[in-house]
């Protein structure tokens, strides 16, 4: 369940950096949101693992 829920998260902050990207905000915070969609996805991954 909260792999689900961390990796829908991680899809709406890639979606918030590109459309940030578009808008041509400041690089940190393109940034800044790609990294927290990684972060997101890699907790998702480390959830599913046994043990």
């Amino acid at each position: 369940m909260w792999t689900v829920a961390l990796l829908g998260l991680a899809g709406l902050l890639a979606g918030g950096a590109i459309s940030f990207r578009r808008q041509e905000r400041s690089t940190a915070l393109v940034v800044s949101f790609w990294v927290l969609a990684g972060m997101a996805v890699a907790a998702g991954w480390l959830l599913t693992l046994p043990g």
